[in-house]
């Protein structure tokens, strides 16, 4: 629509009538459709000519003003199809994150015609300062959530526009001032400032995201906002500091090792005293509490509960320890994912075709990390079932994906941890339902064993039965360990099996 318009032509935003007109039926658009025009109507505005400063600025926050509802709705949209791996899934990622981009872009844009301006022109923007930088920051802080739900790649570029737009907020002496980000439908969001906006961006990138499913970095998102007043970013290094970052340099926050240069852009930030609060939350949900308000829809309790204990790991002054020692190793490995490939792998009824080979880095007891090319299909994520098999050998492991960084777009580094060397395929009973299991665990009589089973087969109470090596198992369950979007490994104890 907006590709129609010759770039010297006047832009139709900038009649206020038109523009009053479109930001209105934005607003009452279905979600989709509105915030694809919005990126549209953003994508047109860094070429226009004709308007003001003030105006300029005006017009992008009223455009983001009138799709706020739309982008959040379909936030939740997409969170709660689980793992998006169809052409829907991936269409409402493609609309928030390409949004987001271009708003922030914009953003970007907006803010280097006002750097460049004079001491008058800068004036007339006025009472608007503020909620610019802010929401400056807070696009910026959307655009990676959003390239991290598909975890990357985050490029540098990024970072160095991040720290400008802090800088511009503390040239303006305007980044501690609060606002409103966004009045939807007659309710303000809850106060902020640039800087909130800033730190919450470098803590969630110390967070070790590449670690969570796209539900759980949402709930971590919400849960560092929660708890942003024990969060302190300072200019000087405290005893309790414990990551920095240069906001004029192209690099993401760093734990702090030694005392880096000192630059008009150091800043140092430490989350100890929000260990603690962590831990009472925690412990007020486990107890029955119900969660905070603030932290709205969407997110169950024990997604909450998994992400707190995640947080408090990584926010403790000592950085998490390894289990066991990596030592370097070059190889490659055979790849299936999923339950339903690992069983038909382990039972020879399945085909080359599923096969995917990934070059191993580096090894340790626990598992592996490996390369591997993300093609057109990206069924990758966190909580992935692989079945794995070495190079040259004619065995099959069981492992999780614990790790996932895309590095380029069509790369990945992948951490895998080793759920067993052995696993079995079983065919299983579940009180009438035919189950397809991997048990992970030798079976002894009256000792529990690890099996990996569908989400729809995994009951309370309900037994399985099976055959295996000429005997007959019966296992009932007695604790879930891990539950992923078509997946759970649970514990069942070994009733009988002769």
């Amino acid at each position: 629509m907006i590709s129609l318009f010759s770039p010297k032509a006047d832009h139709p935003l900038l009649d206020a009538r038109e523009a009053r007109r479109v930001f209105a039926e934005l607003a009452a658009r279905e979600a989709p459709e509105a915030l694809e025009e919005a990126t549209a109507w953003l994508e047109s505005l860094p070429g226009a000519e004709g308007f003001k400063l003030a105006q300029r600025l005006e017009t992008v926050l009223r455009l983001d003003e009138a799709v706020i509802r739309h982008a959040r709705q379909l936030t939740q949209a997409y969170l709660l199809r689980g793992r998006a791996g169809n052409l829907d899934g991936s269409r409402l990622w493609l609309l928030n994150h390409d949004y987001w981009q271009q708003l922030a872009a914009v953003y970007r844009d907006c803010l280097e015609r006002w750097q460049g301006a004079g001491k008058p022109e800068r004036e007339t923007v006025g009472a608007n300062l503020s909620l610019f930088h802010a929401r400056t920051l807070h696009a910026l802080g959307m655009r990676l959530r959003w390239d991290q739900f598909r975890y990357g790649p985050i490029s540098a570029e990024f970072w160095l526009d991040l720290g400008t737009a802090y800088l511009a907020a503390v040239e303006a002496d305007s980044e501690r001032k609060g606002v409103s980000l966004h009045a939807t439908a007659g309710m303000a969001d809850a106060p902020t400032t640039g800087e909130a906006e800033y730190l919450k961006v470098l803590v969630f990138n110390a967070s070790a995201m590449d670690q969570m499913t796209p539900l759980q970095i949402e709930a971590a998102a919400r849960l560092i906002a929660y708890f942003l007043p024990h969060l302190v970013l300072i200019r000087e290094v405290w005893p309790t500091s414990m990551y920095w970052v240069d906001a004029t340099k192209p690099q993401p926050p760093a734990r702090l090792g030694r005392l880096p240069e000192v630059t008009p852009g150091l800043r140092f930030f430490t989350c100890t005293r929000a260990v603690e609060a962590v831990t009472t939350l925690r412990q007020a949900i486990q107890a029955g509490q119900p969660l905070p308000a603030s932290l709205g829809a969407g997110i169950d309790t024990a997604t909450v509960l998994a992400v707190l204990e995640h947080l408090a790991m990584y926010w403790s002054p000592q950085p998490p320890v390894r289990n066991h020692v990596r030592r370097p190793l070059t190889s490659r490995i055979a790849v299936v994912h999923g339950l339903a490939a690992a069983h038909a792998r382990l039972t020879g009824r399945a085909d080359a075709s599923e096969v995917e080979s990934w070059a191993v880095d580096d090894i340790s007891l626990g598992g592996m990390r490996a390369q591997a090319q993300v093609g057109r299909r990206d069924w990758m994520h966190v909580g992935a079932l692989l079945a794995i098999q070495p190079e040259g050998g004619d065995n099959w492991l069981i492992g999780i994906t614990r790790r996932y960084t895309r590095t380029a777009p069509n790369q990945a580094s992948v951490g895998i941890e080793t759920l067993t060397k052995k696993p079995r395929a079983v065919n299983a009973d579940a009180e009438g339902l035919a189950t397809d299991c991997l048990l992970l665990d030798d079976l002894v009589v009256g000792e529990t064993a690890r099996l990996a089973l569908p989400r729809t087969a995994a009951g309370e109470q309900v037994a399985l039965t099976f055959s295996l090596d000429g005997k007959q198992a019966r296992l009932f369950p007695t604790e879930k360990l891990e539950t992923w979007d078509d997946f759970v490994i649970a514990r069942f104890l070994a009733q009988s099996f002769s």
